[in-house]
């Protein structure tokens, strides 16, 4: 699958794209993920903007296929 991630400013965003995908595929919003997380949502979305350690990433990663699984 090819995926080209824009921010509202027109640049290309590059970071934690694995995470943005699976997001896409589970038709999830940021703020359920969150939610499960403990944190706020704005504070979700602002985590992505820079790439987060591969423990981080997977914790988010299993976070978001616990939620897929459970609907």
């Amino acid at each position: 699958m090819l995926l080209f991630v824009f921010s509202k400013k027109g640049g290309e965003i590059r970071n934690n794209i694995d995470i943005r995908v699976a997001i896409l595929e589970s038709k999830l919003k940021h703020y359920e993920i969150a939610k499960e997380l403990g944190i706020h949502e704005f504070a979700f979305s602002r985590k992505l903007r820079y790439e987060l350690p591969e423990e981080e990433k997977q914790k988010i990663l299993k976070t978001i296929k616990k939620l897929q699984n459970n609907n």
